[in-house]
């Protein structure tokens, strides 16, 4: 992968999206004491959009998010809102709610009280205050919970009730730190499309920091990926999977499989890649020369494993199963041949029972297409 050099990003944005700059971060720079946390960061994000930043612990997502929220000062660049230069607002001034991953819900008061709070503190009337939380509680569906303390509820109606609350100052901006990372694996992911609801039923833009890979790739109708500070790519959730910018973006999203190799031939509509344990036949041209080194990234569902022995000298090797996982819905394979890594293969079971099964020990081919590689230049 390409060194990162210590020099200004680009501001990134998708192509079709409307209304881009509702949400300006330029040239962002955070410092803790000579360690930098956000490395020159530039991102422009849409009204109403749902906008993830991805990357693992300690590079930088949640340091920005909080930066966004008024909890830390840039060291340098710029945070403009709807045209509104935040630099020097506190956190009460901005027209921002942030939802913890705690959820941070207070146990003495009813979920009723909860989502009302902030709006007491605002001083507004309190026929609006009714008016408010009755929506809220009905948006949630959570009326018949209204008198509930949190500890009464279950874990999904709590991250609602946290939502409720900070939609019910109705924020020009919503941020989000870790949303679901306190629910179990299947509450989570009843929880994501409900949650994507209903923001996009209230309208308001959304910000979210997860390190969950299909949570951000299921809720955010764009993702950041960030790493070390730094914005690796931005793209709808398609592109950041199938068209990966660097050997870092196709590793960290998902499964591949990397395999290195050296560009043998270079042709407009094709390519050829010698990877040494295997040969592959890349249906498009790129921007490279011969004799290039590049890594080739393989989807571990694009291939297919069986024991007979596929046509043709390219996108195929043969190797003993080393393991297997059986998931229900599809099984992943491991392949190890003669020679290099250890392939994934992930097959989908469509039929209940399978009367050549492959298992343990089994010599088997595996073969993919010649549109399944994206081959990485970085």
């Amino acid at each position: 992968m390409a060194a990162l050099i210590d020099t200004p990003a680009p501001s990134v944005q998708a192509a079709g999206v409307r209304n881009p700059s509702f949400l300006q971060i330029q040239d962002v720079v955070k410092d803790f004491g000579g360690q930098r946390a956000v490395n020159h960061v530039s991102l422009d994000i849409a009204k109403g959009e749902i906008f993830a930043l991805l990357g693992s612990s300690g590079c930088g997502k949640t340091t920005l998010l909080r930066m966004l929220a008024g909890f830390e000062t840039p060291s340098s660049g710029r945070i403009v809102l709807d045209g509104q230069d935040l630099a020097g607002l506190p956190p009460y001034e901005r027209p921002i709610n942030m939802m913890f991953q705690s959820y941070a819900l207070f146990p003495h008061l009813s979920v009723w009280e909860n989502i009302a709070f902030g709006l007491k503190r605002d001083r507004l009337p309190r026929a609006e205050i009714d008016e408010r939380v009755a929506a809220m509680l009905k948006l949630v569906q959570l009326e018949a919970y209204a008198k509930r303390k949190p500890h009464q509820l279950s874990g999904g109606q709590q991250q609602r009730v946290a939502l409720a609350r900070s939609l019910a100052k109705r924020p020009q901006l919503l941020l989000l730190d870790e949303p679901l990372g306190a629910l179990d694996k299947k509450l989570r992911e009843e929880t994501q499309i409900e949650l994507v609801n209903i923001i996009e039923e209230v309208g308001v833009t959304c910000v979210m920091v997860t390190h969950d890979q299909e949570e951000a790739m299921t809720m955010a109708s764009r993702i950041a990926v960030m790493s070390e500070g730094r914005i690796l790519q931005v793209g709808e959730p398609s592109d950041i999977y199938e068209t990966p910018a660097s050997r870092f973006v196709a590793d960290f999203i998902g499964n591949v499989n990397l395999m290195d190799g050296t560009l043998v031939q270079d042709h407009p509509d094709h390519v050829v890649i010698d990877c040494g344990h295997c040969s592959h036949y890349v249906g498009h041209g790129i921007t490279g020369t011969e004799g290039m080194a590049v890594t080739v990234a393989v989807r571990p569902e694009k291939i297919r494993i069986s024991r007979d022995t596929p046509p043709g000298p390219h996108n195929r090797l043969q190797g003993t199963i080393k393991d297997l996982s059986y998931f229900g819905s599809f099984t992943v394979y491991h392949l190890q041949p003669a020679q290099g890594p250890v392939l994934k293969i992930s097959q989908s079971n469509t039929e209940r029972w399978r009367s050549e099964a492959l298992t343990w020990g089994d010599t088997a081919w595996a073969s993919w297409p010649d549109t399944a590689q994206v081959v990485l230049t970085q």
